[in-house]
This record gives C-alpha cells, sequence and structure tokens, in this order.
C-alpha cells in the first residue's frame, strides 16, 4: 500500500492522480445534484466528439483515467529502472506529455466497446417530454442551471436538464411542467406546476 501512494504520489503521476481526483469529486457533485458536470466540462465538448459520442464529461473522465494509469506505469518503470535524478526528472516530465497521447487511442476505443456493450434502445425522445411533469433533484432551478426526473408514459424515468426563465422558486422535491425543449442547449425550459392539476393523477 506504502509503494502504491508513493507511485501515485511521484512525479509526474501526481499531477494526473490530481486531475483524478477532480473527476471523482465532480461525479460525488453531480450525484447530489449540486452541479452539472456537462456545464463543467462544456469547454472540452468538441474535443471530445470522437470518443463514441459520449458526452463531454464522460470523454474527460475516461481520458483522464486512461492517462492516470498509463502515468502510474510509466512511473513504476522509471523507478525501476535505475536512471539518475536528471534523468528520471526528463524522462517523467516526457511521460507527462507521453501518457494523455498515448491515452486518447486507448480511451477511444473503451469508448467503442462501450457503445457496443451498452444497449441503445430507441427509448422516448426528448420531444417525449414536453407536457409532462417532473421532479426537481437539484437544490434550486434557474436560468443556468437544474436537474429533473421526468417519467414518460411508457413508464421510463430519466434525468434532464430544465432551466426557467420566471422568478417562481422551484427547488428538490418540486413538481414542474416541462413545457419547452432548447435542442441547442439540450435542455428543457420548466415552470412550477400543481401536482394536484396533473392529468395523469389518480383518486382514489
Amino acid at each position: 500500500m506504502g509503494t502504491f501512494l508513493e507511485a501515485t504520489t511521484a512525479f509526474p503521476t501526481v499531477v494526473f492522480s490530481a486531475a483524478l481526483l477532480v473527476v471523482v469529486l465532480g461525479w460525488l457533485l453531480a450525484a447530489l445534484g449540486t452541479v452539472d458536470p456537462e456545464e463543467a466540462a462544456a469547454p472540452f465538448g468538441s474535443v471530445f466528439n470522437g470518443l463514441a459520442g459520449l458526452p463531454a464529461a464522460v470523454g474527460v473522465s475516461l481520458l483522464t483515467a486512461v492517462a492516470w494509469l498509463l502515468s502510474l506505469a510509466g512511473g513504476l518503470l522509471l523507478d525501476g529502472s535505475g536512471l539518475g535524478p536528471g534523468q528520471q526528472a526528463a524522462a517523467g516530465a516526457a511521460l507527462l506529455v507521453a501518457a494523455p497521447a498515448a491515452g486518447w487511442p486507448l480511451a477511444r476505443a473503451a469508448a467503442r466497446v462501450a457503445a457496443l456493450v451498452l444497449p441503445t434502445g430507441t427509448g422516448p425522445s426528448r420531444h417525449d417530454f414536453v407536457g409532462l411533469t417532473c421532479t426537481v433533484r437539484t437544490r434550486q432551478v434557474d436560468g443556468r442551471f437544474g436537474q429533473a426526473e421526468v417519467t414518460a408514459e411508457d413508464g421510463s424515468s430519466a434525468l434532464v436538464q430544465v432551466r426557467q426563465s420566471g422568478t417562481a422558486r422551484l427547488t428538490r422535491g418540486s413538481t414542474g411542467l416541462l413545457y419547452a425543449y432548447d435542442a441547442a442547449g439540450e435542455f428543457f425550459w420548466v415552470a412550477p406546476f400543481d401536482p394536484a392539476l396533473d392529468p395523469r393523477r389518480t383518486f382514489d
């Protein structure tokens, strides 16, 4: 265990270890509904379009993990190479560049395998959600961020990005109405909705 910790905190692996830690924390915060991983990865979106159509956040995470593994393996090899301090520092700097460069084709290959393994059923179109009610899953919804869970007519549910243009307060657990879809931003416009008015509501 001590050897592993030393390897992950040695140069250049420590750089990728820090990046991987940020990725893990980002996904944990996304699971809690406090950040939107796609918004955080938006600046990298065009770079990761080649990863089998994966969302940018997944592409960033996948490449970071692969680069970390390559750097870790390369660092362990350098430790046992017997190089002098100066040579090892130069080799570490080269590894810092080589790990993500070598990781790119490996990440693409892993993404393609995932695309083949994961189910690709058509499922409901996003436009099918327009007119349905949803439950807010983030702390709040405003004009820049928000997520909500919506259930389609076939019973399947999905977590979607939502925004609101008004000033009404939409918080976690609130019921909203998805009244429009923004294809460019890939989010729904949502408005507060009284659950008692839901046409799908059943009465005893």
